[in-house]
């Protein structure tokens, strides 16, 4: 066995939240997406910052994304006993995240193709969002 490859399925990392990121990862725990959104310039950004990315500001706040979007690009890495697909999916409030792509054949993921935010358990129990096609 090669060292890219492991046995059973492939392990989710778990996160290392900071303390402007835990509430986040609370709410990933309870199955929501947030996403910040500026106040100042009204912009929504993802991955979340203590920082508006656009224009600077701390003015920001949490808002409760629907969970649903669109894929702009993706990958499938054929490494391990089993083919994953990752890709960036733009939020319909926005943001572009990058992520996983779960309980889908990686063969039949094509950009624009419409998806749905799932959670699952990271090595330490942490829920994280991932998607899959709708």
């Amino acid at each position: 066995m090669s060292a890219n490859q492991t046995k059973g399925p492939r392990k989710i990392i778990s996160p290392q939240p900071h303390d402007y990121t835990k509430p986040y990862w609370e709410a990933a725990n309870e199955g929501r997406l947030l996403v910040r959104k500026c106040q100042a310039c009204d912009e929504a950004h993802h991955y979340p910052r203590t920082l508006c990315p656009f224009c600077g500001s701390d003015d920001l706040i949490w808002l409760n994304a629907t969970g649903t979007g669109t894929i702009y690009s993706f990958s499938t890495l054929r490494v391990g006993p089993e083919p994953y697909t990752i890709a960036y999916v733009t939020l319909a409030e926005g943001p572009t995240m990058m992520t996983n792509l779960v309980e889908c054949d990686p063969q039949s993921v094509q950009i624009g193709q419409k998806v749905s935010v799932v959670f699952r358990p990271s090595e330490q129990g942490q829920l994280v969002p991932m998607f899959t096609p709708e």
